[in-house]
């Protein structure tokens, strides 16, 4: 199975470099499936049913989400009735909308168990999220029931993130972090199979402060006071993602490799 990963979408012009680079992606690197975070995709803060069913049409399979999951108030009811929204499974069980993970049918028969998990070292604390994923990885094992496993894991500690690869190491396809909007270089195939990134890092303009305009995030830094709302920069954008090639026999990585097109950092595409 070949997928890919891009996180996580910032605004309005991280929505135009998935318009404008996505589609020939999918060709080019004859993706099965595409993963997407999304949770920054409305002007920054959260996602909305239109922009949603954007980037469905792009070509996104399925969207995974965060801590601003919840920013648009559209997005409680919005993810009960698609199950190609995802946000962290680690929610409290029972009193939250939406799912956290699903199994996922290709159109040649093969399925993907796609999970979101959301770190808890600095950010909003939520459930275990080891024991979540735990929990998901159990009800659809790869290699019995999925053919392929991924997994965003939303979080801001790289040594958590870390810990989570090492973990779901042999049991999925890939563990790729998001959150902290910058692409990591440690992408590689970890000893039990598992493709690995510790972060993604994001489609959006890198002159920037994280995706932001960078006067307001400068300004809090420097004296400690607010001004204004923070504002998704309108740069040029970068596509930023992770291309993963698994075995259909076990639905381990046998290849996996970095994707960056366009804005500021330095382009790499997949051969």
């Amino acid at each position: 199975m070949r997928l890919a990963f891009f996180g996580d979408i910032v605004g309005k012009t991280g929505r135009r470099a998935v318009e404008d680079h996505l589609p020939d992606l999918r060709e080019r690197l004859a993706l099965d499936f595409v993963v997407i975070n999304a949770e920054n995709a409305a002007a920054g803060f959260g996602i909305t049913e239109r922009i949603c069913n954007q980037l469905f049409d792009l070509g996104a399979d399925v969207i995974t989400l965060g801590n601003h999951a919840w920013d648009q108030r559209e997005a409680l009811s919005y993810i009960e009735r698609e199950p190609r929204l995802l946000r962290p499974a680690n929610y409290p069980v029972g009193s939250t909308p939406g799912a956290g993970a699903n199994l996922y049918d290709l159109p040649d028969g093969r399925r993907i168990l796609v999970i979101n998990a959301m770190g808890n070292l600095f950010m909003e604390t939520l459930d275990d999220p080891f024991a979540a994923v735990e929990r998901e990885l159990a009800a659809a094992p790869m290699g019995v029931v999925a053919d392929a496993v991924l997994l965003d894991f939303h979080g801001e500690a790289t040594s958590e993130k870390m810990a989570m690869g090492v973990f779901c190491d042999g049991r999925a396809s890939l563990v790729v972090g998001t959150h902290t909007h910058v692409p990591t270089s440690d992408t590689r195939i970890l000893p039990g199979g598992t493709a690995y990134q510790t972060d993604a890092g994001m489609c959006g303009d890198y002159d920037s402060v994280i995706g932001m305009d960078k006067e307001e995030p400068l300004r809090r830094f420097t004296t400690r006071m607010r001004s204004g709302r923070f504002e998704p920069a309108t740069g040029e954008a970068t596509l930023c993602g992770v291309f993963v090639e698994t075995d259909d026999a076990t639905g381990l990585a046998v290849r996996c490799e970095p994707v960056r097109i366009g804005g500021q950092l330095s382009k790499y595409i997949p051969d």
